[in-house]
């Protein structure tokens, strides 16, 4: 089912996610139009839009504005038959205000499903995260899990949870119905660690690997394994999610389900990921944890406690969560076999591929880091 002649809303469409996901639909759907829609679009941004990809007769729009304001939600999904929300506050350091971050991730998710079906647009795809699912503060791994795997899941951080509740309503919203006849499909998208051109979190490990004479610093243990996904390959299971949504014969099993969207990125722990990527650059790894890891967690503990009997003068954010570094020492790996079965997403990219990809960005960042570095 192709998305041509459609008219699709893309929230975040300056992220890193959503730029990827533009220039996709524009590559591969031409549909009829297609509304960027964030706080700010910088014109780079569209720059990069006109100037390598051929748009044909489709028609780019930028909305500037608030998932916020229920109003411009509307204004914006006027006319739309799809919406992809790849908005959404990152933060898994807790350093955002917990009632910001629920009027975006989860207020703003309410407004937008509000918009979708006041103004009759038929799919709604949710860019979620694999941290809905954990891991949990005990540790527990799972290795190649599905959609069906039990895990008794305890979310700490204040990302998961506010993800995992405008998830929940996403996934409720599935099936109302819309004042023009039809009712609304909505799924939710579960994307691994997200890597790639424009990554911001490789970018600030590449950072500190400099400061620390191209050693890059090593939180996770080796036999930690996880699953990180190239970020062509999500925008391509979005762009899957919305072909099956849109079409009457798949939307029915397609409607009113998660997946989880990963690739054929070998498995690895989070610090020997950042040593893939940046090796090829002169970048090597610490060997081991900088403390053992019980020990860790206990330093862990005394930063959090510090930063909680201070939190009456100011606002510390601990560096360093217990939870944080559960995450990246917990073997957590899923399978993207659901979503091939039933949205026919395949990964484009490999991991050759991806990686060259994502370390010719880096080196193409590394002079401004260096340089950074030497007017401090």
């Amino acid at each position: 089912m192709s998305l041509r002649g459609d008219v699709c809303v893309v929230t975040g469409a300056a992220g890193f996610l959503g730029k990827r996901l533009v220039r996709l639909l524009l590559e591969e759907e031409r549909p009829a139009e297609i509304r960027l829609l964030d706080k700010h679009v910088q014109p780079e941004v569209l720059d990069g839009l006109e100037g390598k990809h051929c748009r044909g007769d489709s028609r780019l729009t930028v909305l500037e504005g608030d998932v916020r304001d229920g109003d411009f939600l509307r204004t914006a999904c006027r006319g739309a038959t799809v919406v992809f929300h790849t908005a959404s506050i990152i933060d898994v350091r807790d350093s955002v205000e917990y009632s910001e971050m629920y009027s975006v991730n989860v207020r703003g998710t309410q407004l937008l499903l509000e918009a979708c079906v006041s103004e009759n647009v038929s799919s709604f795809i949710y860019t979620s995260t694999i941290e809905v699912m954990g891991p949990n503060p005990a540790g527990d791994a799972v290795t190649n899990g599905t959609e069906d795997t039990a895990y008794k899941s305890s979310l700490k951080f204040n990302y998961s949870k506010t993800k995992k509740e405008a998830e929940d309503r996403t996934l409720a919203a599935h099936g109302e119905a819309l004042p023009g006849g039809g009712r609304l499909a909505t799924c939710v998208l579960r994307p691994m660690y997200i890597f790639g051109e424009g990554c911001r979190f490789l970018l600030g490990h590449m950072a500190d690997g400099v400061r620390n004479r191209d050693v890059l610093f090593r939180m996770s243990r080796p036999e930690a394994l996880v699953n990180p996904v190239y970020v062509g390959n999500v925008a391509a299971a979005h762009l899957q999610a919305a072909r099956a949504l849109q079409d009457p014969r798949r939307r029915e099993r397609a409607g009113g389900q998660f997946y989880f969207v990963s690739d054929d990125t070998p498995p690895v722990s989070y610090s020997d990921f950042n040593h893939a990527v940046l090796a090829p650059l002169g970048f090597g790894i610490q060997d081991r944890l900088p403390l053992p890891f019980p020990v860790f967690y206990a330093f862990c503990l005394l930063m959090e406690a510090v930063c909680a009997l201070l939190r009456p003068f100011a606002r510390l954010v601990p560096p360093l969560s217990r939870q944080l570094l559960i995450m990246l020492n917990t073997p957590f790996s899923f399978s993207y076999q659901k979503a091939r079965r039933e949205l026919g997403y395949v990964p484009r990219y490999g991991w050759d591929e991806a990686r060259r990809r994502t370390t010719q960005w880096l080196a193409e960042q590394l002079p401004a880091q260096r340089d950074k570095l030497r007017r401090k």
